[in-house]
């Protein structure tokens, strides 16, 4: 955790040339700023404007002007960049010219509903992801096919499993970004990888799993390859998803946990699964459909696993996958868990996926969106920041 003394030191110490300040659209798609590093105080002191009209889902012409703060807590140096002449990149809360924080800013949303958590009930939530992806080949003019790297199938090794290299070049970067993986192997998809994370609080787990988009994205460019974090890129194959592991600070009170998550899942959905495929995703190849739980239970929307991390309990919410905003999910979640907490909400007994008196998720998105948007519960933690 660094100061703004400590990142202004660090700048004119380690020979560091150019700043970028990062942040979020809509739909969670990085954004960056760069600056020259002398600019880097003034930025601390009185932001750097940006056009809010040219971002997906942000402002009007009419109101256009926003400013991006940086968070020192954030200074990463970019290890591809040269040695000398440094790169490092801050993550930003954006304000109003007036000094609000941004209501569409959902990063800063998110630190608020970790404090809230906090305050109201006492709890902390630790956060580990699993993230999927493919890699396809380029064509000749360099734009992406859907011919999948290898054909190798799950935890297959080398020669058969083409991405080894490229999965260890993906985790050296993050170890030298501050970001530590856990494990990385094939998945069953032709050309399908999986990297996870240890566990985190919630704001740096979502600024992990976004940095990881991005260093995937860029070393599978780097190696002529195409990297596809879509849901369901091949028909007839695996789906990619986005395995959110959730652990409370108590563990007396998970279940409670568990069953508002349980309670909320179809109106959270259309933010955890996003796009028309999505849908063709759950349902297929473990990918849940059953609003359900169980030990153990990869169909089951919520698996309870048979292991434990450093002894406590984890709820591992299976269906998001990683076409979602990462820090409106979150905030999803925790609103979601923290609110079965308060009621002292009791979970369903464990059920195999499909048996018994289950609902199910929204079939489509467009019935994803209107059960989002006829919900008190999303209104409740989202406000006027989305328009349906």
């Amino acid at each position: 955790m660094y100061t703004e003394r400590e990142v202004l030191d660090y700048i004119a110490e380690e020979d560091v040339k150019f700043v970028r300040l990062a942040f979020f659209d809509l739909n969670g798609v990085q954004k960056n700023i760069s600056i020259m590093a002398g600019q880097l105080e003034g930025a601390f002191q009185r932001g750097v404007g940006f056009d809010a009209s040219a971002i997906y889902g942000f402002e009007s012409a009419e109101k256009s002007d926003l400013f991006l703060f940086p968070d020192p807590a954030t200074l990463s140096v970019l290890p591809w960049r040269p040695s000398s002449g440094k790169v490092v990149r801050l993550f930003c809360t954006i304000r109003y010219p007036d000094g609000r924080e941004y209501e569409k800013d959902f990063r800063s949303r998110l630190k608020n509903t970790v404090l809230a958590a906090r305050e109201e009930c006492g709890v902390e939530f630790r956060i580990g992801t699993e993230i999927e992806f493919y890699l396809f080949k380029l064509d000749e003019a360099g734009r992406p096919t859907k011919v999948p790297f290898d054909r190798a199938g799950y935890m297959d090794i080398a020669p058969d499993d083409k991405g080894e290299n490229i999965r260890r070049e993906i985790c050296f970067t993050l170890e030298q970004m501050g970001i530590v993986p856990e494990s990385s192997h094939h998945e069953e998809g032709p050309g399908q990888n999986e990297i996870d994370f240890h566990y985190a609080d919630a704001v740096t787990a979502a600024d992990n799993a976004a940095t990881f988009k991005w260093i995937v994205r860029t070393r599978a460019a780097s190696a002529g390859l195409y990297a596809d974090f879509s849901p369901k890129p091949l028909e007839g194959m695996p789906g990619s998803g986005f395995h959110i592991n959730l652990s409370c600070s108590d563990p007396g009170k998970n279940a409670h946990a568990l069953a508002g998550i349980l309670k909320h899942a179809r109106e959270i959905t259309y933010f955890l699964n996003c796009c028309e495929d999505s849908y063709r995703r759950l349902g297929e190849n473990k990918a849940p459909k059953a609003i359900c739980w169980g030990h153990g239970d990869r169909l089951a929307l919520v698996r309870v696993p048979d292991v434990t991390d450093r002894g406590a309990a984890r709820l591992e919410i299976r269906s998001a996958d990683c076409e979602c905003n990462v820090y409106i999910v979150l905030d999803l979640l925790i609103r979601a868990a923290v609110d079965g907490i308060k009621a002292g909400l009791e979970p369903p007994p464990a059920s195999h996926a499909g048996v018994g008196n289950v609902s199910f998720l929204p079939a489509s998105l467009k019935e994803a969106k209107k059960v989002a948007e006829s919900s008190s519960f999303i209104k409740s933690v989202l406000g006027d920041a989305i328009e349906f």
